[in-house]
């Protein structure tokens, strides 16, 4: 692999995508092998949330949703940083359990 592959978001975006979509099939497939009823939400419930985060991959490669835009890095106040951290600060403590 080149070092300009290995700085290609696309490269890496299409990589988890297979990989996910690996997984997905696998869980999807075993849920006709077992017989708990759990198990088999288990496996399904998770190739669901799965496609959901193949497509976030997707979306990002896209620019799909407003979040992977660079354009909303540049409207964001400068109080808030692209870790979140300012938010934390923002939030106060938490409320004290009783």
């Amino acid at each position: 692999m080149t070092a300009q592959t290995e700085s290609d978001p696309h490269h890496h975006t299409q990589k988890m995508q297979k990989q996910l979509q690996e997984t997905i099939d696998h869980l999807r497939q075993d849920v006709t092998k077992v017989d708990e009823p759990q198990l088999k939400a288990m496996f399904e419930t998770s190739a669901e949330v799965l496609v959901g985060l193949k497509k976030a991959f997707s979306d990002y490669e896209q620019k799909n949703e407003a979040a992977w835009r660079s354009e909303l890095f540049r409207v964001l106040p400068r109080s808030a940083s692209r870790d979140g951290s300012s938010l934390k600060r923002r939030a106060g403590p938490r409320a004290r359990s009783r």
